[in-house]
């Protein structure tokens, strides 16, 4: 079967290696356009988030024991008590939907059954406090509060559903967990163990701490723009200005970094700690640095070392390969195009919003712009809540991961249950906003 797929791999590379017309002004842009994207996602995203994101993954694989995770998480635990502890976990975590995979693959490999592992996965990125707090004041208080809801309760409802529909294969997976025997108890009392995942976790917290990208913008030729970052790369910048309502401009601009003489961030709260975030993650980088002197064994770290390369080797090329497909498909098919479709409140229109949202790939919180922009170009309301809901919790290159650490069934429900859920209630707010 490996075999087979790595053929399925070469001749596809093949066929469209072979056949992509070159020669189309539309298609050599989109490749450079998926090129940019790339080292959008390498800059801002690889480092701080996704990398700190592996060495979670890997502690827990090593670290936890798979009893605990089963205790707290598997099948046969208090199902309202590791639902809850899934579906709020967003609030702490605010990390996007690449970022999430890592942990759960984590947990799911320690035994952590499919209904609280799946629940995880579609809260970590769904929600988190910054994101209530933006959607409400950006596109209204009522999208704001529907979505915080809408998040929590659509973790619990996809795990539960999940949890159903595959008990069989679960039970499977369980039994052949339980034969495994049982690994020697933890050299360290449980607080050393916990303050170690605590300053993990504050480590990505802090390196992949929210930029808001409201910047303000002087030319050379002295012109200043206050404006919103959409993307930037080592040689451009793409932005959309705020106009005189203060709403942002459906109109993405790029410019030259070499025509800009300056790009200074709009100082808040938020950005006052961004600014300090590789101090605060360096603190707690060096807090763990001494923790795994003084507190873990050579043997333990390399294991721990060798588990945060498997992940990496899992995880990674799909990712990188997701945001390459991703950023090729936004440029046949851009925001404008999409906005065409979801006008008004249909069923048609929620389902486009929904399915361009699983599609689609949001960094933490990015995706506030991109609705508000969209609503300026006619996105009717219900659509805008089903693209919130459905978007950050899933993205082309998230797909691709999930489907290497479940399989292409599981993937496939999880993916039907977001898209159809955000559909639903999407064209129900829809109905009620009007």
């Amino acid at each position: 079967m490996k075999d087979f797929k790595k053929f399925a791999w070469l001749v596809g590379i093949f066929l469209v290696a072979y056949f992509i017309p070159l020669g189309n002004s539309k298609v050599s842009n989109a490749i450079l356009e998926a090129f940019r994207l790339l080292q959008w996602y390498a800059v801002n995203h690889t480092l701080a988030c996704v990398v700190p994101a592996m060495f979670i993954a890997g502690a827990i694989s090593t670290f936890l024991s798979q009893a605990s995770v089963m205790r707290y998480l598997g099948p046969k635990s208090n199902r309202f008590m590791a639902y809850s502890v899934a579906s709020v976990s967003g609030m702490v975590l605010a990390v996007c939907s690449c970022s999430v995979l890592p942990m759960f693959a984590g947990i799911y490999a320690m035994g952590a059954g499919l209904g609280p592992a799946s629940a995880f996965l579609y809260s970590g990125p769904a929600i988190n406090v910054m994101a209530i707090f933006l959607s409400a004041r950006v596109l209204g208080t009522d999208i704001g509060i529907t979505r915080a809801v809408g998040a929590i309760v659509f973790a619990f409802i996809i795990g539960l559903i999940m949890a159903v529909i595959f008990k069989r294969s679960e039970q499977k997976r369980m039994e052949i967990a339980m034969q495994n025997p049982e690994p020697p108890p933890s050299p360290r009392p449980l607080w050393k163990t916990s303050l170690y995942f605590l300053c993990l976790i504050l480590f990505l917290v802090f390196s992949d701490w929210y930029n808001t990208n409201d910047v303000t913008i002087t030319a050379k030729d002295g012109t200043v723009i206050e404006a919103n970052i959409r993307y930037s790369t080592q040689d451009t910048i793409d932005i959309q200005k705020y106009e005189a309502d203060g709403k942002l401009s459906p109109d993405v601009l790029r410019f030259n970094r070499a025509d800009l003489k300056d790009v200074k961030p709009v100082q808040n709260l938020t950005m006052t700690i961004h600014g300090m975030k590789w101090y605060l993650a360096g603190a707690m980088g060096l807090a763990l640095l001494v923790m795994v002197w003084r507190w873990f064994s050579r043997d333990e770290v390399k294991e721990w070392m060798q588990a945060t390369w498997d992940f990496g080797l899992m995880i990674v090329p799909l990712l990188f390969g997701g945001v390459f497909l991703t950023g090729f498909i936004g440029a046949l098919m851009p925001e404008k195009y999409v906005a065409a479709f979801v006008g008004g409140n249909g069923l048609l229109s929620n389902f486009v919003a929904s399915f361009a949202g699983m599609l689609w790939y949001f960094a933490t919180l990015t995706e506030i712009p991109i609705v508000e922009m969209l609503m300026r170009l006619g996105m009717g309301k219900g659509p805008a809540l089903a693209l919130l809901l459905a978007g950050p919790a899933l993205s082309l290159p998230s797909i691709l991961v999930i489907n290497k650490i479940i399989g292409w069934r599981k993937t496939f429900m999880f993916c039907l249950l977001a898209v159809g859920m955000s559909t639903l209630v999407g064209y129900v707010f829809g109905i009620i906003a009007q």
